[in-house]
């Protein structure tokens, strides 16, 4: 109730709805609780697929949101662009500096610049929890897996799209299809890797 001051919330049971399958989404729900929840972490862990202690399965992105938008009194967890498709109401979450924050494209790419000065040279980095007071704490990079050696004509082709993808394809189309940018600070670290590709 602390985090509600002055809302009349509904005495009621919460059908909490989670993944029935293994997903990467719920690989990042479950590493944010690890990290806020001593509780969670020592009883239930974090991983693509877990031993939910209780709760319904639903099939999906797709499916978690439309099975929380049709319970009454649900909570569940999905991809951002699945919830503003579906309609489906979604509330702030307490970030490390303590302040609560709405999911929105801004606030994603607030929690990778936050991650970015502790970025390893491979980028394989958890942004949950990012430090910053506009960083959303549940938000994940989406990688692509690149070898470091192609041959002579795949290696143009490849470099050339990734820098187009880091910076021009930013500007075009990455927000329209509802995701948050990759920030400056992250973009010049990634560029610098893509020189590295031979």
């Amino acid at each position: 109730m602390a985090a509600n001051p002055g809302v009349a919330l509904p005495e009621v049971e919460i059908v909490v709805v989670h993944r029935d399958r293994a997903s990467g989404t719920t690989y990042i729900w479950t590493d944010y609780l690890s990290k806020v929840s001593v509780e969670w972490r020592s009883q239930v862990g974090k991983g693509t697929e877990i031993n939910w202690p209780l709760g319904r399965g639903a099939s999906g992105s797709g499916g978690m949101a439309e099975t929380v938008a049709r319970t009454p009194y649900s909570i569940g967890y999905t991809e951002l662009t699945f919830a503003l498709l579906n309609h489906v109401r979604y509330g702030r979450v307490r970030n490390a500096a303590g302040k609560f924050v709405k999911a929105d494209l801004k606030s994603v790419t607030a929690a990778a610049a936050g991650a970015a000065n502790t970025m390893p040279g491979d980028f394989r980095v958890s942004i949950t929890n990012a430090p910053g007071a506009e960083s959303y704490p549940i938000s994940s990079f989406t990688w692509l897996l690149i070898p470091a050696n192609l041959d002579g004509t795949k290696r143009p082709v490849l470099t050339g799209f990734l820098r187009w993808m880091l910076t021009t394809g930013q500007s075009t189309s990455v927000e329209s299809l509802g995701y948050a940018r990759v920030p400056e600070s992250v973009v010049r670290q990634e560029l610098r890797a893509i020189d590295h590709i031979h």
